[in-house]
């Protein structure tokens, strides 16, 4: 299943429903309308969305309509989020306006953590990467910068900006298969 990650403080409003869209810059998500995702807030699982759609734009085409979406009382509001949250912004940066709609509430948020790689912890999936598999040169090099940055959200800044961290967790996630392949990692959930 797909993941949708949100900081901790705009919980309550998915959970209310008063947040139904989330803006995001860089590359496009890989998401498509009917996709179903685990929504993450805080570092828990707190629900399950389907996306209703996708629009790609940039920042100044973003609408007071797609700020209330997202949770914000104007488009202005939302602008000054974003330029808060990331580190190069401008009129021109390509915006991803992704609307969802929550189908299930959790009762009892579950940690984020055990819904990646199956619960195995991606310090001990790293660790055993290197040791065991013959990675591409890339991966080996986000890989060993991940565990010597002690987080994915550090290694992704030494990379230039926290949004980078997918590429990080895509080789965790090649790893992570590769390793389970060979028996040598097991689910644990």
């Amino acid at each position: 299943m797909k993941h949708l990650e949100f900081d901790g403080r705009y919980a309550t409003e998915i959970l209310s429903g008063k947040k139904r869209a989330t803006v995001r810059l860089g590359r496009r998500p890989n998401l498509k309308p009917g996709d179903e995702v685990l929504i993450h807030a805080g570092g828990y699982v707190i629900g399950k969305a389907v996306i209703e759609k996708i629009d790609s734009k940039t920042l100044k085409e973003l609408t007071d309509e797609e700020a209330f979406l997202d949770g914000f009382s104007s488009r202005e509001e939302l602008m000054k989020a974003l330029k808060s949250h990331y580190r190069y912004v401008n009129d021109d940066s390509t915006a991803h306006v992704i609307v969802f709609r929550l189908v299930e509430r959790f009762e009892n948020p579950v940690m984020s953590s055990d819904y990646a790689y199956e619960g195995n912890l991606p310090v001990e999936i790293a660790e055993k990467a290197l040791k065991y598999l013959d990675l591409t040169e890339k991966d080996r090099e986000l890989i060993e910068l991940f565990l010597k940055s002690g987080s994915l959200r550090k290694a992704a800044r030494k990379l230039g900006s926290p949004n980078k961290r997918y590429l990080i967790r895509d080789a965790l996630r090649r790893a992570y298969k590769e390793l389970k392949r060979r028996g040598l990692m097991k689910s644990g959930l």
